[in-house]
């Protein structure tokens, strides 16, 4: 039954592909065109200016609000759907915080699960077929990584004083490497929230520009089509698990950091 039904959309994309098959192929691919910010009411943009990227933003807030809140308000002992996988990312971040940054790092929960909600539902509703991602404008994502590492910084100073300096410190190697090695590890410190910012923003940005160039090749391969299609099929699997892993690894970064400004010693 399976083999029938791919044979059967294979000769329903050759026929489409026949029938539907542009005079002049035309490859008129811009795949950057998906990124670009635009006013919701039209007119110039100001900072003020409701955007595509402030309506996606806050439909991400939406839809965490409602799998967290909503979707567990019953609090049912048998949980359904969304109660089960409110309750299983909350388990999952809650054991990461704990492993990563230790007992200490557990009263900072709520504010790595919100950073890793609010990324993981941006990053699946990009996925939504004429969507706009907002995690693939660095601007975004330079905006999460910058209040984590404020945030890291001041937790590093208020709990250890100057004793948070001994992160930059390294102590077990020999004492005329240890003032070059400091600076390398404060350069390597203040780098943190660029590459925090830009490895998230750059992966999301790449799968979807990928999306778009098959998308291009197969409008203009006509009966050929089948062909970027299924690549597009592979990417696009591909980008839903990009969209939790980058999440993941935004977060579990997060928690990496908040470890080193709670127990900062080499």
């Amino acid at each position: 039954m399976g083999k029938i039904f791919f044979y059967a959309a294979l000769a329903l994309v050759l026929v489409s592909g026949l029938i539907l098959a542009p005079e002049e192929a035309k490859l008129a691919i811009h795949p950057m065109d998906q990124f670009q910010v635009s006013a919701l009411f039209g007119g110039d943009i100001s900072w003020y200016t409701p955007t595509n990227v402030t309506a996606w933003m806050a439909a991400a807030v939406a839809a965490v609000f409602a799998l967290l809140v909503l979707g567990s308000s019953r609090r049912a002992i048998v949980p359904g759907r969304a109660q089960s996988v409110a309750e299983l990312a909350y388990g999952f971040i809650y054991k990461m915080v704990e492993d990563v940054a230790g007992k200490d790092g557990v009263k900072f929960f709520p504010y790595i699960m919100t950073l890793f909600m609010f990324i993981v539902m941006a990053n699946f509703l990009g996925l939504i077929p004429g969507s706009f991602t907002t995690t693939s404008h660095i601007a975004v994502t330079a905006v999460l990584a910058a209040l984590v590492f404020v945030t890291v910084t001041v937790v590093g100073f208020v709990k250890n004083g100057v004793g948070f300096l001994g992160l930059f410190w390294v102590s077990s190697a020999p004492l005329a490497l240890r003032p070059i090695l400091a600076i390398i590890e404060l350069i390597s410190y203040f780098v943190r929230p660029v590459s925090h910012s830009i490895r998230l923003a750059g992966n999301v940005m790449a799968g979807h520009a990928v999306l778009k160039v098959f998308a291009g090749f197969a409008a203009a391969l006509g009966m050929f089509s089948f062909l970027p299609i299924f690549a597009i099929t592979a990417v696009y699997a591909l980008e839903v698990l990009v969209a939790f892993i980058q999440a993941y690894v935004f977060t579990i970064l997060t928690c990496v950091y908040l470890k080193d400004a709670l127990h900062p010693s080499h």
